[in-house]
């Protein structure tokens, strides 16, 4: 269900809501301010309360005050922390507030928009999406929530303009956006394999006017993706492709194409994974799900640039057809490689997607995978890795980063390590040694990609989480889509 949402210019202690979210910045006092408005509003409930949880307005301090009245029964103080609040801290407000609000069992919320902020109600309106998420296609019975977040109003002291109608409408369809990944890893295997993925982004493409083209199995034969077809081939579900394709009204500078990984379920094949764990590997379709909820959004901000989202889905499976260390396939670029381990399918896969986007002749060619391990050792479980074969690629994609707020860390192509990759018997070896996993990893895909400008991204750690935090939850995350979004409104 969708939440009502709505921008107002009124005092948010004068709405009748369920819960009321403020932001308060570090050093306030109940002498002046919000908090002593609050105190006049509220009462000395408002300094014992403040006194007895040292509440000061830290960042990530949190102070909920129960009201008595028969205005809202709740208000929730977040603290700001001392740094200059942007739609960073407004959208992580926003997603803090309406996650305590479903844990209230509030039906509605107010969120009062920090002043001075330019893009407060898209910011704001994207967080309490993404704050109020929950997945629960299969529960049944009692498990089902008897309550959900249906009215979400964002208060302002200032006068209510068509931008910060426009701002919010649009934020609230880029977090719904971003929530469309979260539904996919969430979707167990047996529900969401390469051809209902396929049919997940099909639907998408129809629902905002995009084209979309499937490739199945004899189109990909045809085509001599070796590599997909490789990994697929000890599975009883067909692979696919899938081309999703945004063209803006008027002719484009720039040609963009987002790939991603779309493994439904890897059980690492004849090197099969261990039992424990195993059933997170329904999210390895991480980066697949990223790039549908992408071009969704796309289809929302419709920026300036042609944007393309390539999907690469199969399923890895240790059937007596599956395909073996000390194979060699040949793939969509032309190059033959060996296989050694058949639990790093993924590489294989992007390998033919990357050719395929190749061909597009794009300016920029990204992609993003729940690729190694490895980067989630070095990095923890809540940062990406990215890798750029270009300086000022990697510097856009930081400032992208960070202006979205979501956690990512440079890598470096170390030109050392692409010896480990030197086969006897093909052109290539798909992996390396074990020392530097994500970087050989990132060093093969490199090779498909020909001269185009390409960033890598390594989303192991944060596409699933193990608990909420910030404005993820439990489960898939869609972790990297604002980022993308970001770059793309750079870029144009």
């Amino acid at each position: 269900m969708s939440i009502k949402l709505s921008v107002v210019s009124q005092d948010p202690l004068r709405t009748a809501s369920d819960v009321i979210v403020i932001g308060v910045p570090e050093g306030a006092t109940t002498k002046e301010g919000i908090l002593a408005k609050l105190e006049e509003a509220l009462g000395p409930v408002v300094s014992a309360a403040v006194k007895r949880e040292d509440f000061k307005g830290k960042k990530d301090q949190t102070l909920d005050l129960q009201r008595g009245d028969a205005g809202a029964s709740r208000v929730l103080l977040i603290g700001l922390g001392k740094a200059t609040v942007t739609d960073v801290e407004v959208r992580l407000l926003a997603a803090k507030g309406a996650r305590f609000a479903l844990g209230a069992k509030a039906e509605s919320l107010t969120i009062a928009l920090p002043e001075g902020v330019a893009h407060a109600a898209r910011a704001a309106a994207e967080g309490a999406v993404l704050g109020s998420y929950r997945f629960t296609k299969f529960l049944t019975g009692d498990r089902i929530p008897k309550t959900s977040l249906a009215q979400v109003t964002l208060t302002t002291t200032g006068r209510v303009s068509k931008a910060d109608r426009d701002g919010a409408a649009l934020g609230q369809k880029v977090g719904e956006s971003v929530c469309i990944a979260r539904d996919l890893i969430n979707t167990p295997p047996n529900e969401l394999y390469p051809e209902k993925l396929a049919k997940a982004a099909e639907d998408v493409a129809k629902a905002n006017g995009l084209e979309c083209k499937i490739f199945d199995k004899a189109q990909l034969t045809k085509r001599g993706m070796k590599l997909i077809l490789a990994v697929g081939q000890g599975s009883a579900r067909d692979p696919r492709l899938v081309h999703l394709t945004y063209k803006p009204a008027k002719p484009a500078k720039k040609k963009l194409v987002f790939v991603g990984k779309g493994l439904t379920f890897d059980s690492g094949g004849l090197c099969i994974k261990p039992a424990q764990g195993m059933e997170e590997m329904k999210g390895d379709m991480g980066g697949a799900a990223n790039v549908v909820a992408l071009m969704a959004a796309v289809a929302a901000t419709k920026p300036a640039v042609e944007v393309h989202g390539i999907i690469g889905s199969a399923e890895n499976m240790p059937d007596g057809n599956a395909y073996r260390p000390g194979d060699v396939f040949g793939s969509l670029d032309g190059k033959t490689v060996e296989i050694i381990n058949t639990d790093a399918e993924g590489r294989l896969v992007l390998a033919d997607c990357l050719a395929y986007a190749r061909a597009l002749e794009p300016d920029l060619i990204l992609d993003n995978a729940t690729l190694t391990g490895a980067c989630v050792v070095a990095l923890g479980p809540t940062v990406s890795g990215y890798f750029a074969n270009r300086e000022e690629l990697a510097e856009q994609f930081r400032k992208a980063a960070k202006a979205a707020g979501e956690s990512t860390w440079q890598l470096p192509l170390v030109e050392e390590l692409r010896e480990g990759l030197k086969s006897d018997w093909a052109d290539i070896k798909h992996t390396a040694d074990r020392w530097g996993g994500s970087i050989t990893a990132a060093l093969f895909l490199r090779e498909f990609v020909g001269d185009r400008p390409w960033i890598h991204v390594d989303i192991a750690g944060p596409s699933l989480a193990n608990k909420p935090y910030g404005i993820y939850p439990k489960g898939g995350t869609g972790h990297g889509v604002l980022t993308f979004l970001r770059l793309i409104e750079e870029l144009s």
